[in-house]
């Protein structure tokens, strides 16, 4: 479904196109982010948006994999911050911005380097980095919903793709 919204990073409208799935445990997660990141391109940036324990962490895991990254070797970036992983189509920078408190500490750790590398950035607890996203990036939110024990509500929001 396609709509228009004012855009959270501008005054201007955009045309944005919104997916809502349901996914089944872990795996469902992970299987909704391998098809994702199928159509991933160099410099898009993911805000992903939920509760703690809402499936962020499996989705990047997803990620990684349909990027051609040991999903192994993901892990929740809380104490590093930022985490980076290569070896696939593209390189995948994974955020952690849960524990920050000034979004320009994650400057001072490199996160405009992971903007300009032609990678995919993936940020945990991404509203809280909003504003230091550069405007010339593709952003897609990414927000989770706990539905139950097994099940998540994932909407997955993007520009609409232009010609």
């Amino acid at each position: 479904m396609a709509k228009s919204e004012r855009s959270p990073r501008s005054t201007e409208r955009v045309e944005r196109v919104e997916e809502e799935h349901v996914t089944e445990g872990p795996e469902g997660t992970r299987a909704l982010a391998r098809r994702l990141a199928r159509t991933l391109k160099p410099g898009d940036v993911l805000l992903l948006i939920g509760d703690l324990g809402a499936g962020k962490t499996t989705f990047v895991r997803g990620l990684a994999e349909g990027l051609g990254v040991e999903p192994e070797l993901v892990s929740s970036p809380t104490f590093v911050l930022i985490q980076e992983y290569e070896g696939g189509r593209l390189p995948l920078y994974h955020v952690d911005a849960y524990r920050v408190r000034d979004p320009r500490e994650l400057l001072e750790v490199g996160l405009e380097e992971c903007f300009e590398r032609g990678g995919v950035v993936a940020i945990e607890w991404g509203e809280k980095l909003e504003g230091l996203v550069p405007p010339s990036s593709r952003v897609l939110e990414i927000r989770f919903e706990l539905l139950d024990e097994r099940r998540r509500r994932v909407r997955v929001l993007r520009p609409f793709p232009r010609e």
